[in-house]
C-alpha cells in the first residue's frame, strides 16, 4: 500500500546575514522572518519599503530526517515558491521554475539508513525573471515589475491594492511517498447528466514498477466498476440513474457523492484516491451574442464578486479563513466566485468549500495585465501547470468557467502594446491555442473563455459591452459612478470604486498621530496611481463638503456603496440583457485603500451591506425609463444591446426576481419633501415570474418632482430615489432620539427620527474592534425609525454609541452634533 510521510518538522532558513531561523514548512521566508522577530510586520505602516531585499536574497531550507531505505520512494513537492534546487544528501535531484505545479522526484537510491540531509534553495525570484526578461526582450506590463516573466503569483509583485512582498518557499506540502508494484498517478472524473443519468467517465493512468496486470476499482453512488490493466491507462465507466442534482446557491441544493478507487494486485491494496463530485450540467449560452450560464439547462443571473488571494502570504489563509470569507459571500447573496487571474490555483479547501455551499466558480489561467513570452521555458512551463490544475480541480461540480487570462486581450488592442512589442509573442497563441486544447482534452465537459474581457470572437474589440464579457473601469479612473447608466452590457465580469477600510483596520495598521488622507500611513496603504485625486472626484460629484477625516472616511464608504449599489441594480435591472454582474471586489490580502467590501482584516464595509440588498433575490430598484429606448424596435422591456436612455429620464419601477417561485409584490410609492409630506401616492403592483423582471412605469404625479432638491421618492419597502445629488439637497440639521438595550452579546440601537435622516450608519468597530452592525447607510423618513442589530463581546459605551464619528448620516456634514 502507498504510504506517505510528511516532512513538515525541522526546518531551518538561512539567507543574506540570516543563519538557522526555525522556519515553518509549508510556509515562506517572510511569516518565518516576522515570528522570529528578524523583520516588522510588512502590513504596519510603511514597514513593506524595507523588506525589497527579500525578494532579492538566495534563501536555503534545511532539515534532517531519519530513515529505512526500502522499495520506491519519491519526494513529492506539492508546491515550490518558485526558482529552486532540492537536494538530498548533498546531491541535486532537481530544480524548478514554477509555483504552480508540484514536483516528483526518485529518492529511492540516495536515501541512507540513518540520517538523512534535504535542502532546498530558493535563487531570487527578480534575479531570475530579470535575467528571463533581459534573455526574451521586455514586454509590456501594467507595473514596473517583471512578473510576467517568471511562473509565479503576479501580484507578490504588488498591484494597485496589494503590497510587494515577493515570497519564497516550501509553500505546499512536502514529503516522502513509498510505494511498490503501481501506483494512481492521475485519476480524471469527467461528470455529465443527460436525460436523468449520471455518467462518470473515469480516466486513470499509472505508473509501474512491475508489467504484471493490476485492478482498477471505482465506485460512486451505489454503483460499482473494474478493469484489469496491463498498461499505464484505463477508462472506467459508472452511471447512476436519477442522481440528486448539485445547483448553485438559490437554486437548489448540493449534494455530493462519494467517488473512490482503489488500486489493487491480487490481495494487496497498492493505493487509493477519493473525491466527492457532484452531478450536473454547466455550459455558457452565447447564441445570441452574450454570456449567460447555464446550469442544469436552466439559466443562472449571476451575482458575483472578483476574489484574489486572502493574504500575501498564502500559508495564514486556513480553511476556516475561507469558510469565514465564504459565509460573508453567502450573506451578501454572492452566487458566483471568478478567481482572478494574477493569483494562484485556488486550493483543495477554496473548492471544497464552493462546492458544499453552492457558489460557482470561474477559475482565470494565471495571466494578468501584462504581455506573456511564449518561448521556452514558458510554454512548457505553462502546459505542465495547465495540465495538473486541469485535472486536479475538475472533480469540482462549482467550477464551471476556465478563462484564458484577465485582461490581456484588452491591453493587446487598447493599451499601446503592439508598438512596443514589436511582433514579439505575447500570449495569443496560449489563449486561443494552448488553453483551449488542453481543457478540451482534459475537462472537456466545461466551457473555456479566451479572456476576461472578450467579446465572443477574436475579431471583435475585446471589451465591447455588447458582446461577451465586459469590465468597465472608465468609471472609477475619469468618470461619475452614474456612468454605469450609459451602459447596456451582456455581462460585466469586473466593475468597482474604491473606499478605505475600516476604521478599526486603520488604526490598527497605520500609526499616524493624526489619521488624514494624505497623512504618510494613508498614503502608503493607498496603491492606485491617482487613487485619493479618484475618491476626492467622486465626493466633489456627490457628498457635501467635509470637514474632517472622520466626515471624509464616512463619505468615502459611502460612496463606494452607492456607487457599486448604483451600478448593480441598473444591469439586473436590464435582465435578460445582461445576464450577470461580478463586482471587483469581496476581499482584500492586506490592510489598504481598495474596492473590496470586506477589508484586509475581514471586517465589512459599507459596501458589504450594499452588495447584500443590490444582489437579494428580490430587487425593487427606481430607473430613468422615459419613452422607449433610443434606439429602433421594441417595447420598454425589449432593451436593445447599446440601447441609452435619458440619464436625467422620470423614474420607473422596476422589480427583479432571481427567486424560484413567482413574485407577487404590492407596495405603495410615494413622492415626498424633506420634512416628510406626502406629495403624490401610486399602488404599485405586479407579479414577476422566476428569472425575469418587470417594469411598472409611475404616473407623471408621483415621477415628476415639484422641487428636484428638496423631494424624493419611497416605497413602504424603504427603496428611495433623490433627483438631487447629497451635496445639492438642504438637509435639515439631524435630529432624532435614540434607545438603547443589550442582551447577551448583542447590542440593539434603535434611531427614532423626527428630520430625514440620510444613509444614517453606526460603526461600532470605533469602540470595539470586533463589534458588527447588522446593516447599514439607511435613509429613515421623518416620524420613522430605524434599528441596528450590533454584534459585541463586550458592552459597549452608549453615549459614544449614539453621538459622532460612531453614528453618522450625511446631514452631519456642517453640523456640530
Amino acid at each position: 500500500m502507498t504510504s506517505y510521510r510528511p516532512l513538515h518538522e525541522g526546518w531551518t532558513l538561512t539567507g543574506g546575514d540570516i543563519s538557522g531561523v526555525p522556519a515553518a514548512v509549508p510556509g515562506c521566508v517572510h511569516t518565518d522572518l516576522l515570528r522570529a522577530g528578524r523583520i516588522d510586520d510588512p502590513y504596519l505602516d510603511a514597514n513593506e519599503t524595507r523588506l525589497g531585499w527579500i525578494g532579492r536574497t538566495e534563501w536555503e531550507y534545511s532539515t534532517s530526517f531519519t530513515a529505512t531505505p526500502g522499495g520506491r520512494t519519491d519526494l513529492v513537492c506539492a508546491g515550490l515558491d518558485t526558482v529552486a534546487a532540492v537536494e538530498l544528501n548533498g546531491e541535486v535531484i532537481g530544480e524548478t521554475a514554477n509555483m504552480h505545479r508540484g514536483y516528483r522526484f526518485d529518492v529511492s537510491s540516495l536515501l541512507v539508513d540513518g540520517d538523512n540531509d534535504l535542502k532546498v534553495t530558493f535563487k531570487s525570484a527578480y534575479s531570475y525573471a530579470e535575467g528571463q526578461r533581459d534573455r526574451l526582450g521586455a514586454r509590456p506590463n501594467a507595473y514596473d515589475e517583471p512578473f510576467n516573466f517568471i511562473r509565479k503569483q503576479a501580484c507578490n509583485f504588488g498591484w494597485d491594492w496589494g503590497p510587494t512582498l515577493v515570497t519564497a518557499g516550501i509553500w505546499q506540502p512536502i514529503g516522502l511517498e513509498t510505494w511498490s508494484t503501481a501506483r494512481l498517478a492521475e485519476v480524471r472524473p469527467q461528470v455529465t447528466v443527460t436525460g436523468g443519468v449520471g455518467r462518470v467517465e473515469l480516466r486513470v493512468r499509472l505508473e509501474r514498477l512491475v508489467e504484471s496486470p493490476v485492478k482498477i476499482t471505482a465506485s460512486v453512488g451505489g454503483r460499482t466498476a473494474q478493469a484489469t490493466v496491463d498498461g499505464i491507462e484505463a477508462l472506467l465507466i459508472l452511471t447512476v440513474d436519477d442522481p440528486d442534482l448539485w445547483w448553485p446557491r438559490g437554486y437548489g441544493d448540493q449534494p455530493l457523492y462519494d467517488l473512490d478507487v482503489t488500486l489493487s494486485s491480487g490481495s494487496e491494496r497498492l493505493d487509493s484516491w477519493s473525491r466527492k463530485i457532484g452531478f450536473r450540467s454547466a455550459r455558457v449560452d452565447t447564441a445570441d451574442g452574450g454570456f449567460t450560464v447555464v446550469i442544469n439547462d436552466e439559466p443562472i443571473f449571476v451575482r458575483g464578486i472578483n476574489w484574489i488571494p486572502d493574504d500575501v502570504f498564502a500559508d495564514r489563509i486556513t480553511r476556516d479563513r475561507l469558510a469565514a470569507r465564504f459565509r460573508q459571500a453567502a450573506e451578501a447573496n454572492v452566487n458566483y466566485l471568478r478567481v482572478w487571474g494574477g493569483g494562484r490555483y485556488e486550493s483543495e479547501d477554496f473548492y471544497e468549500l464552493a462546492d458544499e455551499m453552492g457558489f460557482l466558480v470561474g477559475q482565470d489561467f494565471l495571466f494578468a495585465c501584462a504581455a506573456y513570452p511564449e518561448e521556452e521555458p514558458f510554454r512548457s512551463e505553462i502546459e505542465a501547470e495547465a495540465r495538473e490544475n486541469v485535472v486536479r480541480l475538475a472533480s469540482h461540480p462549482s467550477l464551471v468557467v476556465w478563462t484564458g487570462n484577465n485582461e490581456n486581450l484588452w491591453g493587446h488592442e487598447d493599451w499601446d502594446w503592439k508598438p512596443a512589442l514589436n511582433g514579439r509573442t505575447w500570449g495569443a497563441g496560449f489563449y486561443y491555442d494552448l488553453l483551449p486544447r488542453i481543457v478540451g482534452e482534459l475537462d472537456p465537459t466545461r466551457p473555456y473563455w479566451p479572456g476576461s474581457p472578450y467579446s465572443g470572437s477574436p475579431d471583435r474589440y475585446p471589451n465591447d459591452p455588447a458582446y461577451g464579457t465586459t469590465h468597465i473601469w472608465d468609471v472609477w479612473n475619469t468618470d461619475d459612478y452614474t456612468k454605469y447608466a450609459a451602459y447596456r452590457p451582456r455581462f460585466v465580469a469586473e466593475f468597482g470604486f474604491q473606499a478605505p477600510p475600516t476604521y478599526a483596520t486603520l488604526r490598527r495598521a497605520i500609526s499616524d498621530d493624526v489619521l488624514a488622507p494624505d497623512s504618510p500611513g494613508m498614503a502608503h496603504h493607498q496603491k492606485a496611481i491617482g487613487g485619493d485625486h479618484k475618491l476626492a472626484r467622486g465626493l466633489a460629484n456627490h457628498m457635501p463638503a467635509h470637514a474632517s477625516f472622520d466626515d471624509w472616511h464616512y463619505l468615502t464608504q459611502l460612496n463606494q456603496a452607492r456607487a457599486l449599489a448604483f451600478g448593480i441594480e441598473h444591469f439586473r435591472s436590464l435582465s435578460p440583457l445582461c445576464t450577470g454582474t461580478i463586482m471587483w471586489q469581496l476581499n482584500d490580502c492586506w490592510p489598504v485603500t481598495s474596492w473590496a467590501a470586506v477589508d484586509g482584516d475581514g471586517r465589512k464595509k459599507p459596501l458589504w451591506y450594499a452588495l447584500r440588498d443590490a444582489y437579494a433575490d428580490r430587487l425593487l430598484t427606481f430607473q430613468p425609463r422615459t419613452g422607449a429606448p433610443l434606439t429602433a424596435g421594441g417595447p420598454l422591456t425589449d432593451i436593445e444591446p447599446g440601447a441609452v436612455f435619458p440619464p436625467d429620464g422620470a423614474p420607473a419601477l422596476v422589480a427583479v426576481n432571481d427567486g424560484r417561485t413567482p413574485w407577487t409584490f404590492g407596495t405603495t410609492v410615494t413622492r415626498r419633501n424633506l420634512t416628510g409630506d406626502v406629495l403624490a401616492t401610486f399602488h404599485a403592483s405586479a407579479t414577476v415570474a422566476p428569472g425575469s423582471s418587470v417594469t411598472l412605469t409611475l404616473p407623471a404625479d408621483v415621477a415628476t418632482p415639484g422641487d428636484p432638491r428638496t423631494e424624493l421618492l419611497a416605497t413602504d419597502t424603504g427603496t428611495t430615489w433623490f433627483w438631487a445629488s447629497d451635496k445639492d439637497i438642504p438637509w435639515p440639521r439631524a435630529d432624532f432620539t435614540t434607545s438603547v438595550s443589550r442582551a447577551g452579546d448583542t447590542t440593539t440601537v434603535t434611531v427614532h427620527a423626527s428630520t430625514i435622516l440620510r444613509s444614517l450608519t453606526l460603526f461600532p468597530d470605533r469602540l470595539n474592534p470586533a463589534a458588527t452592525p447588522d446593516r447599514a447607510a439607511v435613509t429613515v423618513l421623518p416620524g420613522e425609525s430605524a434599528t441596528f442589530t450590533i454584534a459585541s463581546p463586550e458592552p459597549l459605551d452608549e453615549a459614544a454609541l449614539t453621538s459622532r464619528p460612531v453614528l453618522r448620516c450625511v446631514n452631519d456634514m456642517g453640523s456640530t452634533r
